[in-house]
């Protein structure tokens, strides 16, 4: 096992790494508008078209990189702590599929372009109703049982957003069904961040507020009530601060998996297993997980921009199996 490194250490590190990533992703860039081509249209006199490449299209895909990250990083380490599951994550569970439900509800019935603010409101009700299924189909069983219920209220999400898939008679709602059900932050603008990012920031103080709790629910739940903890009410703030934060997220990037499940994991030993502690560097890792993927993916040669959401899964799906093997050699033991 590693040994912890000094907190502050850790959290300085990742935090630096977080600024050098975005710095790098304000000046990469596809299609010959990279660095050497900024500094051309600088040269010969074209800052204006610089500053409206930097501003209107990378800044807030940056904004949004790093706030998806940071958020799918956060629920996941929370997710993990409050459940007492190494397998827990918003999208292993099943969260981030009913969020994707609700999104693409708003834009199948045309309510997203009436009301904007019904994207994010939509996404995290949705990511609500998939919390409160998954504790109730859970309940306090194991471990088997909380994957089999994520397993089945994702299955059950996808196969309603492919129903509407089906059924839409518009091309372009169909395109963008399909976008969210890939994940990326590709052709984002700063209305979606405003439209995200405060609800993201909404879900992180309530989730922030329910850190506390975490340690003395390792313990148990008989023994964190015993020291005083609100069972209920740290229960009801855990799925609102996940349910706001991550169902925000989806509504502007999709569905973007296995983040929350590989940061907390690779960056445990390094702080103990105190799963408050692990809270913000989580969060801090996903920014610089997913910032890093959303420039490589920049960076590919390739005629079609791969998704993040593709990105992640072809990272997060051997870890967890691995994760699952090495589960059931501890059973077997």
């Amino acid at each position: 096992m590693k040994a912890p490194l000094p907190y502050p250490v850790l959290a300085g590190a990742l935090f630096a790494l977080t600024l050098l990533l975005v710095a790098a992703s304000m000046l990469i860039g596809p299609a010959g508008l990279g660095l050497p081509a900024l500094m051309q249209l600088m040269a010969s006199g074209q800052a204006d078209t610089v500053w409206t490449i930097v501003r209107e299209v990378r800044l807030p895909r940056t904004i949004l990189a790093v706030a998806v990250g940071f958020t799918l990083g956060l629920a996941g380490a929370m997710l993990q702590g409050f459940l007492r599951n190494p397998l827990a994550d918003a999208g292993v569970i099943g969260i981030s599929a009913m969020s994707a439900l609700g999104a693409v509800l708003a834009l199948y019935s045309g309510l997203a372009l009436v009301f904007p603010f019904s994207l994010p409101l939509m996404a995290i009700a949705g990511g609500l109703a998939g919390a409160i299924v998954l504790q109730g189909l859970a309940g306090r069983s194991g471990m088997l049982s909380l994957i089999l219920a994520g397993a089945a209220i994702t299955s059950l999400a996808f196969a309603l957003i492919q129903v509407q898939l089906n059924l839409s008679p518009n091309p372009y709602a169909a395109l963008e069904i399909v976008f969210w059900i890939q994940g990326s932050v590709t052709d984002r603008s700063t209305d979606h961040v405003l439209l995200a990012v405060p609800f993201m920031v909404l879900g992180w103080i309530v989730l922030a507020a329910s850190a506390p709790a975490l340690d003395a629910l390792s313990l148990g739940e008989e023994a964190a009530a015993s020291l005083g903890v609100d069972i209920k009410r740290t229960r009801m703030m855990v799925i609102a601060g996940v349910a706001l934060s991550v169902g925000a997220a989806t509504a502007v990037s999709g569905v973007i998996g296995f983040v929350g499940l590989v940061v907390p994991h690779i960056l445990r030993p390094f702080v103990g297993h105190k799963p408050s502690r692990l809270l913000l560097v989580s969060g801090l890792g996903g920014a610089v997980l997913l910032t890093a993927s959303d420039i490589g993916v920049r960076l590919l040669t390739t005629d079609t921009e791969l998704h993040l959401g593709v990105v992640t899964a072809l990272i997060g799906a051997p870890f967890f199996l691995s994760m699952i093997l090495r589960v059931r050699g501890a059973y077997q033991r």
